[in-house]
């Protein structure tokens, strides 16, 4: 085994030349958007009374037709709300939701929640704080610290129940008067000459209703039905995530996600409360071992279950016999907008990547940041031509954090599965070694992941470090014609890995957004309605 420090000052010196490239090559913005906190208008504060503690009612039209109230569609109308705009809200099912993902809120998911005001959504959840992740391979763990030294004591990571966080964020959106939250499911969206003019829905009671805004959102989640007419989706399902909950024991490393780099592929845990542990056991491919007939039992108890940390092996074995296990394919699809006047896609019916590092909340967290920085300076959003126009940008803003959380979903997820390939094999081992060095080995890579980091540059050439590294270790002490073989097959591996994911994401917006017309697209002046 070759000593890890031998690539020490390689690295280091390699590492103070990306850090002071990233920061070169990172884009600066000619304008801003913020604008100011536009006055509502009388006829937005006139609401009747709540029904049901469901909805608010409000005299008039809406400005924006909201179409989920997951975590995107809520944290979008209290968004939204605040800001004077009137907002209907309509969501197929207003019960509290119980998901096996969704769970763990990274720390610049978090900020982003301070941002929108939203941070006491957090609170009276027995959500738990995460300080890190540990990764554990072949009885070896290493534990990886968030890098939260220049934040505030508060800021961390943050995992829960999911339905009690939309719970909570449903609660918040509806308690503005000029936000309305209603239960009924949109069938379709009503279009007339190429604009979307609003939806067409059924009631809780079935009737069947149309309602009408100048902006219609989407976000009705990872089974949206209404994506393809405002994208071209290509949406992949690589695996599917078993989930247990394990009771009343202790992770090994308190307040901290662990990650298995089991065979086939890694085994998640993570506290969701007080007293309960999720675990998340990742199955590759579409078909999962049968529930019914016990096949999934066995599967769990002698493949997975020898792999599990020693300290919850055996609350592991007694949540599978307790028996309410489920599963959720995990789906994947880069963003691929067709502009269309009068709507948009947000959240995951917009884009979704692997939920193995957990930052699919952050990402929907930080699209709605910008889209709030860019409709504020508007008075009114009656011109959906030049709205649509103008909204361009949101694809090429949103672009820093997406990607960079995107990409790297995707990349670590094909590196921690299994491989019978001896490249691969070995990318696995260099990756769990390079994070295992501390320091900018790993900080860098858990800022990413975190979404303090946003910087798809600093992400390749992390990734690429790490496949050097392990190219040093097969060369060194003396390199041979096998490991010189390995080593190459490694590097074209890692390529075949990562390059294909930028490509989804696009180059030009991932790398170089200045260059991008709709970049410094200016707020439009709408004509007054005749």
């Amino acid at each position: 085994m070759v000593d890890h420090c031998a690539f020490g000052w390689i690295l280091s010196a390699l590492f103070a030349f990306v850090i002071a490239l990233s920061f070169f090559l990172a884009p600066r913005r000619n304008r801003r958007v913020e604008g100011t906190h536009s006055t509502p208008r009388s006829d937005c504060l006139r609401s009747s009374s709540t029904t049901n503690g469901e909805c608010r009612s409000i005299d008039g039209d809406a400005d924006v037709i909201i179409v989920g109230a997951g975590v995107a569609g809520s944290a979008l109308a209290h968004t939204l709300g605040k800001d004077g705009r009137r907002v209907h809200v309509i969501e197929r099912d207003l019960t509290e939701p119980d998901r096996i993902v969704g769970e763990l809120l990274q720390p610049g998911g978090y900020l982003k929640l301070i941002e929108l005001g939203l941070q006491d959504c957090v609170e009276e959840i027995d959500a738990q704080k995460v300080y890190g992740y540990a990764l554990f391979k072949d009885g070896k763990n290493t534990r990886l610290s968030y890098p939260l030294e220049n934040f505030h004591s508060d800021v961390s990571g943050r995992s829960f129940h999911n339905g009690r966080f939309i719970q909570r964020m449903r609660e918040k959106a509806a308690s503005l008067p000029n936000v309305r939250l209603e239960q009924g499911t949109v069938t379709s969206l009503l279009e007339e000459k190429g604009t979307i003019k609003g939806v067409q829905y059924k009631s809780k009671n079935g009737e069947v209703k149309t309602a009408y805004a100048p902006l219609t959102i989407v976000c009705d989640g990872c089974f949206s039905n209404l994506r393809r007419s405002l994208c071209n989706p290509m949406v992949d399902v690589p695996s599917c995530f078993v989930g247990l909950v394990l009771e009343n024991c202790q992770l090994p490393f308190a307040n901290h996600g662990h990650v298995v780099l089991g065979d086939p592929s890694p085994i998640l845990f993570y506290p969701i409360s007080s007293t309960e542990i999720r675990c998340l056991v990742d199955v590759p491919g579409q078909k999962v071992p049968s529930i019914s007939n016990g096949e999934m039992e066995k599967y769990l108890k002698t493949v997975v279950a020898p792999q599990v940390p020693r300290e919850i092996h055996d609350a592991f074995v007694a949540a599978i016999e307790k028996g309410n296990i489920r599963t959720m394919p995990n789906r994947s699809m880069p963003a691929a907008p067709q502009p269309t006047p009068g709507a948009l896609l947000m959240g995951d019916a917009f884009n979704m990547r692997h939920p193995l590092t957990g930052g699919g909340m952050t990402v929907a967290l930080s699209d709605i940041v910008v889209l709030r920085n860019l409709l504020k300076p508007l008075k009114d959003l009656n011109d959906a031509p030049t709205l649509c126009k103008y909204l361009e940008s949101f694809y090429t803003l949103r672009k820093p954090v997406a990607s960079t959380i995107n990409t790297l979903a995707g990349a670590l997820y094909k590196v921690f599965c299994a491989s019978p390939d001896q490249a691969r094999k070995e990318m696995r081992q260099a990756c769990f070694d390079y994070l295992s060095l501390g320091g900018i080995f790993s900080n860098g890579p858990v800022s990413l992941l975190s979404g303090l980091n946003p910087r798809p540059l600093s992400l390749v050439l992390h990734f690429f470090a790490v496949a050097i590294y392990g190219v040093g270790r097969l060369l060194l002490p003396f390199p041979s014609p096998k490991g010189i073989w390995i080593g190459a097959r490694l590097i074209y591996s890692a390529s075949g890995i990562i390059f294909p994911i930028i490509k989804a994401e696009g180059v030009r917006q991932m790398f170089f957004p200045a260059t991008v017309p709709a970049y410094y697209r200016s707020p439009p002046v709408f004509k007054p309605m005749p």
